[in-house]
């Protein structure tokens, strides 16, 4: 698992029974903040969840920022093994784009959007004691496609013309507007839906990546194999 912004946070319990609290906090977290939001969140309500006091709570973490930033820092790590375990290193670099855009889309969604609504709301608000860590996090978890981007420049099958962080807001803006929108109307979206939107996307969005020429260069190959394939034909042809 890659490392984090909070791992010299993340105190490693020493025996079984308190690494299972941890996760038991963890997971009462995610649900009291996934549902909730930050601000109206308590600790006093995810420790009653964990079935644990307050104080206990604080033993493992000092605060409540803690806790949240671990929470999401988790899901973000989820993000990030899915990406690099399911690449398709083999793969071309539309495929590889493809992947990560339709799996972005899937994680966000389909286990609910209450994480989701999380960090997208407090991710944008102004001097908020998260949007900080918000932001290490989303340099993380963006990386991956910054990378199949970098390559399909390097091969000439991504425009070169704009700049990475450009391209990046490119592809993250419109999936960001889905998750909104999903989240905003508390919208459960079945894995067809998801799917199909996600393809949608990839579509309009490879579309906009391709370099200038890149139809040109396409139309100009189909004529020269159409011309190739009519001497051939002719050839054989005349042969008869």
């Amino acid at each position: 698992m890659s490392s984090t912004p909070f791992a010299g946070n993340r105190r490693t319990p020493a025996g079984v029974k308190s690494q299972q609290r941890v996760k038991d906090i963890l997971q009462a977290g995610r649900d009291v903040f996934a549902e909730k939001g930050y601000d109206a969140a308590t600790s006093a309500e995810i420790a009653q969840r964990a079935g644990i006091s307050e104080a206990t709570v604080f033993s493992y973490f000092s605060g409540k920022r803690e806790l949240c930033a671990r929470v999401i820092a988790d899901w973000y790590d989820e993000i990030i093994d899915a990406f690099e375990s399911g690449l398709p290193r083999d793969g071309s670099v539309r495929q590889q784009f493809a992947f990560i855009v339709r799996t972005h889309l899937r994680l966000m969604l389909v286990n609910g959007t209450g994480l989701c609504a999380l960090v997208l709301s407090e991710g944008r608000t102004k001097h908020h004691d998260l949007s900080d860590t918000l932001t290490d996090l989303q340099r993380r978890y963006t990386a991956p496609l910054m990378n199949v981007l970098a390559h399909g420049q390097s091969v000439g099958q991504v425009r070169a013309d704009l700049p990475l962080r450009l391209m990046r807001s490119l592809v993250f803006g419109p999936m960001e507007h889905v998750l909104w929108d999903a989240t905003l109307a508390k919208r459960h979206l079945s894995q067809a839906q998801i799917d199909t939107t996600a393809d949608e996307l990839i579509e309009v969005l490879w579309t906009a990546l391709q370099p200038p020429a890149a139809s040109l260069t396409a139309l100009a190959q189909f004529r020269q194999d159409v011309e190739e394939a009519s001497r051939r034909f002719e050839a054989a042809r005349r042969e008869k």
